[in-house]
């Protein structure tokens, strides 16, 4: 039951990569969009043509990312991954304000949405890097690397310091990082270097999860790159 969970939770964040295709798909729809100049909520309003499958992209990212807040989190323990629990819940809470109250019908709640996507993202990230070292260095680097370049760019956006990339530029490096390292960096990286005996070790098959850990315990003899424990302070 315990490893049905952090499936769940895995596979959930796995598939908020789903943004990355939604976007494409809606974004070359609309005549005229500039992926540099226009910012993603553009996609959502009126104007654009798929506005609903935009709008309900940005629902069910909401519900991916509590997918792997409350089944997948809990298990890599410690303060730090409570912190990142509060933060990504609000950038999931921000996200599914972004989808219910686009920005020509509702701009207050859209902004105010949009805000706390951002800078939860950005901020449970920088959380969730601090969690992860013990059990891999490199990855908690490469988090840690995606939460300072989204916190970076949320403040430039905010200040509308986006003369370099675009307004939509910006935005978009500021909010790809959570999906990125959500989907990418932290399941897959993490599932190729759990440890047996580790709890998140129950994501995998039992003999996955043993191939697993005697991949990383020849890796820590050899690099010294993974480092486990059953959390972090």
């Amino acid at each position: 039951m315990h490893g049905n969970r952090l499936r769940w939770g895995a596979l959930g964040w796995v598939l908020t990569l789903q943004f990355f295709v939604v976007e494409t798909i809606v974004g070359l729809q609309k005549p005229g969009y500039s992926w540099s100049d226009d910012v993603i909520s553009d996609l959502g309003s009126a104007l654009s043509p798929a506005h609903r499958v935009m709008n309900a992209s940005f629902v069910v990212q909401a519900a991916l990312i509590l997918i792997g807040v409350v089944l997948l989190l809990p298990s890599v323990g410690g303060r730090a991954a409570r912190i990142a629990q509060a933060f990504l819940a609000a950038a999931a809470v921000g996200v599914l304000l972004v989808g219910v109250f686009p920005e020509d019908t509702s701009p207050t709640m859209h902004d105010i949405g949009a805000i706390a996507y951002l800078a939860g993202g950005a901020i449970g990230l920088l959380a969730l890097a601090y969690a992860l070292r013990p059990r891999s260095e490199a990855l908690g680097t490469a988090v840690a690397v995606l939460g300072l370049a989204g916190a970076a760019t949320t403040v430039f956006f905010l200040a509308d310091v986006t003369q370099t990339l675009g307004r939509g530029g910006t935005e978009r490096i500021a909010a790809y990082v959570l999906p990125v390292a959500l989907g990418v960096s932290i399941v897959c990286f993490l599932l190729a270097h759990i440890a047996s005996g580790d709890p998140l070790s129950a994501v995998l098959p039992p003999d996955a999860s043993a191939h697993c850990g005697r991949r990383c315990a020849t890796s820590t003899a050899s690099t010294g790159l993974c480092r486990f424990s059953s959390g972090s302070g």
